[in-house]
C-alpha cells in the first residue's frame, strides 16, 4: 500500500529517529571538529554551532515533538543529507565511515515517508556524496567509490521500504479482523462503539442528526432449532447483506452478537424511517432461505430529537426495539412514537411431531 505523497506515517517513531540522530551526531561533530588538523577558525565555529543546534533539536524531538511544525519532519532528511555532505566536504573526508552517515536520511525516509520523497532524497544523497568523493579522491577512484555507495544505499532503501510495505499490509489485515464480525463481515461491537463515539463528536460539532436502528430477528431460536445452526447462519448473513445494501456510504452496520444488529446513520427521523422500511423490504425480498424471509423488529431513536448523548441514543433505540417486540413483532417502533409498517411475514415454524 503506497502512502500519499506527503504523509507522515508515525510521529512518535519519526521524532525518536531524529532525536537519536541529532543527540548522537552532536558530540561527534564537536569532537571531530577539534581533531581535524589545520581546520580554520571559521570552520571550527560553524562546526560547533551545528553541534549545539543538533543537541537542542534532539532534546525538543525527544521531549516535545508536537511543538515542531509538520514540515519539519519532511525537511529533516534533506537537511541531514546537506549537513553530512557539507561536513564531509569541509573536512575532506571521503572515508567509508563518513559516507555511512548518509544511511540515516535514507532509512528515515524509507520508513516514515512516501516512495516519492524517498527517491528525491536518494538523488540528494548521491549528489552530495559525489561532490565530496570526486573532489577528494579524483575522478577514477571517486567514481568507483561513488558507484559502490549508490548501490549500497539503494539496496538498503529498497529492503527497508519493502519491509515497511509488508508491515502495512499485515497491520491492515489485523485491523480489519479486529473490527469485523467473522460470520457476517459487518462491523463488530468494538468498531461500532468507536464509530458511535466519533459520530457523536461529529453531531456535537455540526449540529447534525444521528439515527440508530437496533434490529432483532423474530423467532431466530426457532429457525436454529428447526433447520440447524448452519441455516441459521445463512439467515444472519442474509440480514447482513440487506444492511449493507441500505447503509449507504456514511452508515455503519454492525452485528453486536447473536441475532442483534445495529445501523448508525447520519440523518434525521424521517429519512431513518425510510431506511428502516427499505431494510425490511430488502430482507423480505430473500426467497432462498428456509421457511422464507425472517421477520425483524426494529427500534429507532434519533439524536438530538429524542436524546442528547450517544449513550442515551443506544438506550432509547433498545427501548424502542423492546416496544416493537412486545407489541407484536415484525414492525418498526420509533422512540416516542410507534411507526407501524406493513408487516413482513414472520417465520413461525410448525411444531415438531
Amino acid at each position: 500500500m503506497e502512502a500519499p505523497a506527503y504523509e507522515l506515517r508515525d510521529l512518535h517513531g519519526a521524532s525518536r529517529a531524529v532525536a537519536y540522530l541529532t543527540l548522537a551526531a552532536s558530540p561527534y561533530v564537536l569532537v571531530t571538529a577539534c581533531l581535524v588538523p589545520g581546520i580554520s577558525a571559521l570552520t571550527l565555529t560553524v562546526a560547533f554551532s551545528i553541534g549545539i543546534f543538533m543537541a537542542v533539536i534532539g532534546v525538543v524531538c525527544w521531549r516535545r515533538p508536537a511543538v515542531l511544525p509538520r514540515a519539519f519532519w519532511f525537511l529533516a532528511p534533506p537537511v541531514a543529507t546537506m549537513v553530512v555532505a557539507g561536513l564531509n566536504f569541509a573536512t575532506h573526508d571521503a572515508s567509508t565511515g563518513a559516507q555511512l552517515f548518509y544511511l540515516w536520511p535514507i532509512l528515515y525516509t524509507a520508513n516514515f515517508l512516501s516512495r516519492r520523497v524517498l527517491y528525491a532524497n536518494l538523488v540528494l544523497v548521491f549528489a552530495g556524496d559525489a561532490a565530496t568523493v570526486f573532489a577528494v579522491l579524483g575522478t577514477q577512484k571517486g567514481a568507483s567509490d561513488w558507484v559502490a555507495m549508490v548501490l549500497a544505499m539503494t539496496m538498503a532503501a529498497t529492503v527497508v521500504q519493502s519491509l515497511r510495505i509488508r508491515a502495512d499490509r499485515l497491520r491492515d489485515v489485523l485491523e480489519q479482523q479486529a473490527h469485523a464480525d467473522h460470520l457476517t463481515g459487518l462491523a463488530n461491537r468494538r468498531y461500532f462503539d468507536e464509530a458511535l463515539a466519533a459520530a457523536g463528536g461529529w453531531a456535537h460539532r455540526t449540529d447534525g442528526s444521528l439515527a440508530l436502528l437496533t434490529i432483532d430477528l423474530d423467532h431466530f431460536k426457532a429457525i436454529n432449532d428447526t433447520f440447524g445452526h448452519a441455516e441459521g447462519d445463512r439467515v444472519l448473513r442474509a440480514v447482513a447483506d440487506a444492511l449493507r445494501r441500505v447503509a449507504g456510504d456514511s452508515g455503519v452496520a454492525a452485528r453486536l452478537g447473536g441475532d442483534e444488529f445495529v445501523l448508525l446513520l447520519r440523518m434525521g427521523r424521517r429519512a431513518a424511517v425510510g431506511v428502516a422500511d427499505a431494510l425490511r423490504a430488502a430482507i423480505a425480498d430473500r426467497h432462498d432461505l428456509p421457511g422464507g424471509p425472517p421477520g425483524v423488529s426494529i427500534g429507532l431513536a434519533v439524536l438530538p430529537g429524542d436524546v442528547r448523548t450517544v449513550a442515551d441514543l443506544v438506550a432509547a433505540s433498545d427501548a424502542a426495539l423492546y416496544q416493537a417486540k412486545t407489541s407484536g413483532r415484525g414492525r418498526v417502533s420509533v422512540a416516542g412514537e410507534r411507526h407501524n409498517v406493513d408487516r413482513v411475514p414472520s417465520f413461525v415454524p410448525e411444531p415438531r411431531p
